[in-house]
């Protein structure tokens, strides 16, 4: 079954990392849980709505992103911890950034299917 999960969460990764890019807000509005928690790389925390609408006013755009590797392990049927490093560029709130970054996403699985309940991204140095 681990192998099973294991590719659905693949699958789910892709899918996010393509909404992310082009900031298809009902893409992410799927694969985020509703009771997002999530450390930025400044240790903000965000919120579903928060990100949806950073998305929505372009206050974060992305202009390259390169997936290098992604981790995962499965804990349950229901829970899966995903880490992954991707080169970025891009600007968030108007300030350019660009370098690899590792996350760090729980995903869970429930009623609408595999969600992103909670994690963090920090600059890889």
């Amino acid at each position: 079954m681990d192998s099973e999960i294991e590719v659905q969460i693949r699958e789910c990764e892709a899918r996010l990392y393509a909404a992310m890019s082009t900031s298809d807000v009902s893409e992410l509005d799927t694969l985020i849980a509703d009771d997002l928690l999530f450390a930025g790389p400044t240790g903000e925390l965000a919120t579903k709505a928060m990100d949806l609408d950073l998305h929505r006013t372009g206050g974060t755009q992305f202009h390259e992103f390169v997936p290098k590797e992604l981790e995962i392990r499965v804990w349950s049927e229901h829970f899966v911890l995903a880490s992954a490093q991707i080169f970025l560029s891009g600007t968030y709130l108007g300030n350019a950034f660009a370098g690899d970054y590792r996350y760090m996403r729980v995903w869970r699985k429930g009623e609408s299917g595999w969600q992103v309940l909670g994690g963090s991204v920090s600059a890889m140095i």
